[in-house]
């Protein structure tokens, strides 16, 4: 069955041409240039036009392009049925109703939820806030204990800080140097006045996976609520709310390919999970996130739930594809290169690479024409390395000098080729003008060195 898709990128048209050929489901597209021509037999599409001034996007983790099969559903909400999905007393209301609550469907069947378990909200980050206060809101004072790691994104550790200001107790666990954390040590941490344990399934820097299952085995023994941030992982690998023992999970619409500005978020219904809401306004969405549900957003997210559910298992070979082969030319070339985080227990599409005797923001610099991102995490007052490569013990020098390499369902091995040759190109160059990297040559233990300060 082919579908046709218009005026698409040539860029984009190159991305799909190649992976269609290994789908039923295959894509033609028209597109306004002609340069189009078979090549070896192993990749059978090339695209010689390539947009000028844009550079190779590499950074999968922070955001995904939309997918043109979700824009497609995405239209006519925009145009034609614009009703207010809350509206009930005409069709334009039904009509947009109608859609949300298929898109409440795909999303829950990703997951192996109920449709009634599944609050649409702005995105990943409304709903780690939603689910972390508010399950601490509810059950205080009785409960005011959360347990958290060291490396969840941001808005988690955030809303707990928020919490300790509150007079809640955070225990916040330390991961070994793999990433992961102890099972021992979070079965330590419970108290019989813990209210929840909120873990990341994956992390968005280092792409380590925790061993959701075990920890969700943990928490349901000791009647503990669970709560996942999913961002990274929703879509990517197999997930089941109910096998796995998750009370609550984080889903965004940008990592899966779907539209900025949406997500969801899974609570439980049986046992139920009681949440305080922390918005209010007109009761939507069974009163835990108030505000007229933006259709065409929301249709998006439903649309990239299901196409990631049907295409899983392709779209993870195809990661291990890129990224092996990214690693096998990497490492063949380069010495003292670390891959942060566990190399198996983790999600292939993120790498996050540490290049010793290299400055981090001098080989972003140098690799202008790759989206990328650094491991460095940096204010405008200060350089400070990334606190999840900091939990994990790496050495400030190796963790100013990493970089994070983020695959996608449109990265082509022409891409992966062309961003690891450079890559090995400059940092050869940039370690040849370090004087650090010369007396390593030499045979020096730079660790053993006394250095003066003036």
């Amino acid at each position: 069955m082919f579908r046709v898709i218009k005026n698409l990128p040539p860029v984009l048209c190159k991305h799909l041409l190649q992976r269609s050929v290994h789908q039923e489901n295959a894509i033609l597209m028209f597109v306004q240039t002609k340069n189009l021509q078979t090549d070896s037999a192993n990749e059978r599409f090339s695209l010689k036009h390539e947009e000028v001034g844009r550079p190779l996007y590499f950074d999968a983790q922070a955001t995904t392009p939309i997918d043109p099969r979700v824009l497609d559903a995405m239209l006519p909400y925009l145009v034609s049925y614009h009703g207010n999905p809350h509206s009930r007393t005409h069709a334009y209301g039904w009509e947009s109703e109608a859609g949300v609550e298929k898109a409440r469907e795909q999303v829950a069947n990703l997951i192996g939820a109920d449709p009634k378990e599944i609050i649409f909200t702005s995105g990943a980050t409304e709903s780690n806030n939603i689910s972390v206060k508010g399950v601490a809101h509810f059950y205080a004072p009785r409960k005011k204990h959360i347990v958290t790691t060291q490396i969840e994104h941001k808005c988690v550790l955030d809303s707990c800080r928020a919490l300790e200001g509150e007079g809640f107790k955070i225990t916040y666990l330390p991961v070994g140097a793999n990433g992961i954390i102890c099972l021992q040590e979070l079965e330590k941490a419970l108290t019989p006045e813990t209210s929840l344990v909120s873990i990341m399934t994956i992390n968005n820097e280092i792409g380590v996976q925790q061993p959701v299952t075990e920890i969700g085995a943990i928490c349901k023994s000791k009647k503990i609520f669970f709560h996942t941030d999913a961002a990274q992982a929703v879509g990517k690998i197999p997930l089941d709310v109910n096998s796995m023992n998750i009370d609550l999970m984080s889903i965004s619409g940008h990592k899966i390919y779907g539209p900025k500005g949406v997500g969801a978020l899974y609570i439980r219904r049986r046992p139920r999970v009681r949440v305080e809401p922390i918005q209010s306004g007109g009761g939507q969405e069974r009163g835990m996130r108030s505000g007229t549900v933006p259709t065409p957003l929301v249709v998006g997210l439903g649309a990239a739930c299901e196409l990631a559910q049907r295409e899983m298992a392709y779209d993870h070979a195809w990661m291990e594809k890129l990224a092996n082969r990214f690693l096998d030319k990497i490492y063949t070339k380069l010495t003292h290169v670390i891959r942060n985080g566990d190399p198996k227990q983790t999600y292939p599409g993120c790498v996050n690479l540490s290049f010793a005797y290299v400055e981090g923001e001098s080989l972003l610099m140098a690799l202008k024409d790759v989206a990328l991102s650094s491991g460095s995490a940096c204010t405008s007052a200060s350089l400070e390395p990334s606190y999840v490569l900091r939990a994990i013990g790496t050495d400030e020098d190796l963790a100013h000098s990493s970089i994070r390499f983020g695959l996608g369902r449109f990265t082509t091995i022409e891409e992966v080729d062309y961003t690891a040759e450079k890559t090995i190109r400059h940092v050869e160059r940039l370690r040849e003008m370090s004087p650090l990297w010369e007396m390593v040559q030499e045979g020096v233990d730079i660790k053993t060195i006394q250095w003066s300060q003036h």
